[in-house]
């Protein structure tokens, strides 16, 4: 969206902000700079006058429940785009579900579970099934041919390369875009277009705010089976056959 905004500035977009909420392990390093590439990518995009109004990216640090509070209820749209079969999808896209926020996500996880309970109208699917990945990868996956067919995906990594995000430095993340080109473990490259042709969908199901209103209605009323108090009872009677116990 940067990108496209900086290519033709009086572009009409519905304007949106990105909200990042993480926290990464001592000893993760590709996830640290993956958390200082998104802080980078805010600093140029919210002092950038022609995206003013359009378009803001927000990482909100130390990321806990206190903050949670503040973001499910908040949310428009819930981002879950872990690659299908990693079951990286787990109970926060359901946090965001039953507060109204509508899934963009893939067939992953507990994504699966919400898309079938709130109705697949009202839910923004994109990306590989599970089998999709697997067959990808066993035919032999080179993403840098994606790279070099999808001028947008070409054009975001590229950014990133020639250190528009890092003051020109371009060794910085390095290591992010050549594991994009040269391994792409989580088919990044192999979902973009499909995640960039969700975005316009979810876009255009914005501008009519009534149905909008009512497909996140019918988010909250529908997800009423992740309730803690069925999943206990499940719990109790498929895995450890007991029963509850009156307490005098």
């Amino acid at each position: 969206l940067y990108n496209q905004i900086k290519a033709g500035p009086s572009k009409t977009i519905v304007p949106r902000t990105f909200v990042f909420g993480a926290k990464a392990a001592p000893g993760y390093h590709m996830a640290k700079l993956i958390i200082k590439l998104i802080n980078n990518v805010a600093a140029v995009v919210n002092n950038d006058p022609d995206v003013e109004g359009r378009l803001k990216v927000v990482f909100l640090e130390n990321f806990n429940v206190t903050l949670a509070e503040k973001i499910y209820p908040a949310a428009d749209i819930s981002e879950q785009i872990s690659m299908a079969g990693k079951e990286a999808s787990g109970t926060g896209n359901m946090k965001f579900a039953l507060n109204g926020a509508l899934t963009t996500g893939t067939l992953d996880g507990a994504n699966i579970e919400i898309r079938e309970r709130v109705g697949e109208e009202n839910f923004f699917l994109f990306g590989l099934t599970a089998s999709e990945v697997v067959a990808l990868k066993e035919n032999g996956y080179h993403p840098l041919d994606t790279y070099h067919n999808n001028l947008e995906l070409k054009a975001a990594i590229d950014s990133i390369s020639l250190g528009v995000f890092s003051d020109g430095d371009k060794e910085l993340f390095k290591p992010i875009v050549d594991s994009l080109l040269y391994q792409d473990e989580y088919l990044v490259c192999a979902d973009y277009q499909s995640y960039l042709d969700c975005q316009v969908r979810a876009e255009q199901a914005y501008l009519d705010q009534e149905e909008w209103t009512r497909m996140s209605i019918l988010n909250s009323a529908r997800c009423g089976f992740f309730s803690s108090d069925r999943s206990m009872r499940q719990y109790c009677r498929d895995i450890w056959q007991v029963g509850p116990l009156r307490v005098e």
